[in-house]
């Protein structure tokens, strides 16, 4: 399906109009989302003979991308729901079917969320905080806290994971819950300064069980090469770089317009003849150019099975920080361009600026980034 089929121009424009509200009113986007579930968007990454779109990872990601450009925070949210189905189609596409439910249940539509997220926990995916238990049916129950736990008030699935630590060796469970699941409480906690539609609050799990059919990966702390964490963090990243690059995208148009639109006193012309509006507005348009090739390609090379080796997370975590440090300096130039205007309340140039902040704070940060790729080319830190 092409792109504007699934995502014509006057569904980007009911998008774009709601995120103002949503934003202001600190409000889950659940008309967005009720429309992107109608277009099968849930059901990008499921075959087609499972009823979905047979995306893979490059067309979703332009879809975000697009997304991006009229409801950041929508695609942020979405992101996580299609991190799992993306797992679920490159692990498929690798031989391994063991998350075929998830693209079944998404195309039936089921709404996955993403509960692994830990204050603290700057192992990420190697370790966790959560304690997992398991229990004699070989279901485990979970405890522990999850922040930034995306869609709220809406996913039905949560993927959460813990640490089993009854055994000679510790293991990290992976499992999911649903909304019926009891022993879990969803915080009222999202009051941040952008991404407000995201509705990221934290969870509490408090002996929720996952049955031991939904119980699909056992993994030793530390650093693994199971399928699994590489196709978390190829969609975790990839994804994540498609919206905050829609973000830029949709700045840089706003920026272009304004200038077109505004006119100096002194000279009569617009600002678009303004020497060095002109270079700021140039310096947005280069750092852009430079994010859409390499979002395309590395999506294309995980599509195409491509084996980068050792330097497959650099090339990853690469992409997230390029994308997001990009993002945030082009809304600041357009910024710096646009007028005054921009710092009123309800202005969408002044929404998308903290909305660009969010993007510092996904894994991966900036130090962990710089020390994987260190870490690629010098080896690591002698002890």
């Amino acid at each position: 399906m092409p792109l504007k089929e699934l995502l014509p121009d006057e569904l980007l424009e009911r998008f774009r109009d709601r995120a103002k509200g949503y934003d202001e009113r600190n409000e889950f986007f659940h008309e967005d989302l009720a429309e992107l579930k109608a277009q099968g968007y849930l059901g990008m990454f499921a075959s087609m003979d499972d009823g979905g779109l047979g995306f893979g990872l490059e067309q979703v990601a332009a879809a975000q991308r697009r997304l991006a450009t009229a409801a950041p925070a929508t695609a942020l949210a979405i992101n996580m729901h299609l991190v799992w189905t993306g797992v679920a189609h490159l692990l498929a596409c690798r031989g391994d079917d063991s998350l075929h439910y998830v693209l079944k249940e998404a195309v039936a539509g089921e709404v996955f969320a993403f509960g692994n997220s830990e204050a603290g926990n700057d192992s990420v995916l190697f370790d966790s905080n959560t304690v997992a238990t398991a229990l004699e049916d070989g279901s485990y129950s979970f405890t522990g806290t999850k922040i930034f736990t995306s869609l709220s008030p809406a996913w039905t699935r949560l993927g959460i994971f813990g640490k089993d630590e009854s055994g000679d060796e510790p293991c990290l469970v992976h499992a999911f819950i649903t909304r019926e699941t009891p022993g879990y409480t969803i915080k009222d906690d999202w009051n941040t300064l952008g991404m407000r539609a995201s509705q990221s609050n934290t969870t509490v799990l408090n002996g929720a069980v996952a049955p031991a059919d939904r119980v699909f990966r056992k993994l030793p702390v530390g650093p693994t090469a199971d399928p699994l964490i590489f196709s978390i963090f190829a969609c975790f990243e990839t994804l994540l770089a498609a919206v905050y690059t829609g973000l830029g995208e949709r700045a840089l148009e706003l920026g272009v317009a304004t200038v077109h639109r505004r006119k100096s006193k002194k000279t009569g012309k617009s600002y678009a003849q303004d020497p060095d509006i002109r270079w700021r507005i140039a310096d947005a348009a280069l750092a852009m150019d430079g994010l859409y090739p390499q979002l395309e390609s590395l999506a294309r090379d995980v599509d195409n099975l491509v084996n980068h080796g050792s330097q497959w997370f650099p090339r990853m975590v690469g992409l997230k920080v390029r994308a997001t440090e990009t993002a945030r300096t082009v809304v600041d130039l357009i910024i710096r361009v646009s007028g005054g205007g921009t710092y009123f309340a309800g202005n969408e140039l002044g929404r998308l600026y903290r909305d660009v902040l969010a993007g510092m704070f996904h894994p991966s940060d900036d130090e962990s980034a710089h020390s994987t790729i260190a870490n690629a080319w010098l080896g690591p830190i002698e002890p």
